[in-house]
């Protein structure tokens, strides 16, 4: 698992890295682009929203949404893609943390009409995942929801065939999404939508 000054380290080549992967429909970013889009196309249902990203790297998919007159919050823990990210995003309110502490007292209190989160939570074991959505949920407005789109699968089986194909490149430090694992941990409405081999979106409502 790349650690804060590995992930300033890739900062610039991060998204060159993400394209390479997903152009040739390799683990871990394959469907990526398909993912994002997903994503983008659920929050979108809603105009002018109150978005918190989490994770939001160099803001590929949060900067479109600001762009379309959304209002965003976002955590991130690498303070060289916070610096590329406000570039493009002047009036985001963008904050340094890392979320294996929980939540930054920055947005507790705080409500969102969409929180969403793309590759990011795969670093948190699965017990910390479900404590984690747990405390993003209390920051849900009544109609609001979770997205995120993450490295994931349906299945262990199916976890353990990507592995198999990927043995060279698979991250034994990393805890990806299997559904039928953590759905039945979590106590609300789920839905996981399978994008590419190893890719998916989930869907959590408060």
């Amino acid at each position: 698992m790349l650690s804060y000054q590995g992930f300033n380290l890739w900062a610039d080549k991060y998204d060159e890295t993400v394209q390479l992967s997903q152009e040739n429909n390799l683990y871990p970013f394959a469907g990526y682009k398909e993912v994002l889009n997903v994503i983008f196309n659920e929050v979108m249902q809603k105009r002018d929203s109150e978005i918190l990203d989490i994770g939001f790297g160099t803001g590929v998919l949060t900067s479109k949404l600001y762009a379309n007159g959304h209002q965003i919050d976002g955590v991130d823990f690498s303070s060289k893609m916070i610096t590329i990210a406000q570039s493009i995003m002047p009036n985001a309110n963008l904050v340094e943390w890392d979320i294996s502490m929980g939540l930054p007292p920055e947005i507790i209190g705080k409500k969102y009409d969409s929180i969403i989160s793309t590759y990011a939570l795969h670093h948190l074991t699965d017990k910390k995942k479900v404590e984690f959505i747990a405390s993003l949920r209390s920051l849900l407005k009544e109609d609001g929801k979770i997205f995120i789109g993450d490295i994931s699968f349906e299945t262990r089986e199916k976890l353990n065939e990507c592995r198999q194909d990927s043995i060279e490149y698979w991250d034994d430090d990393e805890f990806y999404f299997v559904y039928e694992e953590i759905s039945s941990l979590l106590e609300n409405e789920c839905e996981f939508h399978q994008i590419s081999h190893c890719g998916g979106v989930f869907i959590i409502s408060k």
